[in-house]
């Protein structure tokens, strides 16, 4: 009885844990298709210094180092999220023919904007993540941002198509 109870116990604690663990957490997710060859949505997509164009929360983003877009490429990246700015310095963490992978950081938050591509007949159909991770106090209230993010990521995926299909 006593080890069940201990056991249980424990279970909840590990859940606790993961709920808190959402709640220093927001995270955004929309599929949208668009009308032009997986290969070239990519390569847009992989720099990042479109975002500006695409991306509704972006007020600019301009790369830090030189030459082509690789794995490694920086961007520093301006954007307003409740009528305040905040930069994050993005990085990219993966490109692959079908995915690419971006983490943006600063003090308070690490991003992490995975999109993934699949070709369908007429376009590509992409898959936009982004999670968000707040550090420091800020994490407290994090979940209270939830409702934002959601808004911003619908607009994305507005936005998105749109600039992609026009290029």
């Amino acid at each position: 009885m006593l080890g069940d109870s201990l056991l249980r116990r424990g279970n909840a604690d590990i859940r606790c844990q993961k709920v808190r663990k959402i709640h220093e957490m927001v995270s955004v997710k929309r599929t949208f298709t668009v009308n032009k060859p997986i290969d070239q949505v990519v390569d847009y997509l992989a720099d990042f210094a479109n975002a500006a164009a695409w991306d509704p929360g972006t007020k600019s983003c301009v790369p830090t180092g030189g030459g082509p877009v690789q794995v490694g490429s920086t961007w520093r990246n301006v954007s307003v999220f409740r009528g305040k700015e905040t930069e994050l310095t993005y990085r990219l963490l993966r490109r692959e023919p079908d995915r690419l992978v971006f983490e943006g950081t600063n003090k308070t938050v690490t991003s992490t904007d995975d999109l993934s591509f699949r070709s369908v007949p007429g376009g590509t159909s992409v898959t936009y993540s982004a999670n968000l991770e707040f550090h420091g106090l800020i994490k407290l209230v994090a979940w209270v941002a939830q409702g934002e993010f959601n808004k911003l990521g619908d607009q994305a995926a507005e936005q998105l198509p749109r600039v992609v299909n026009a290029l």
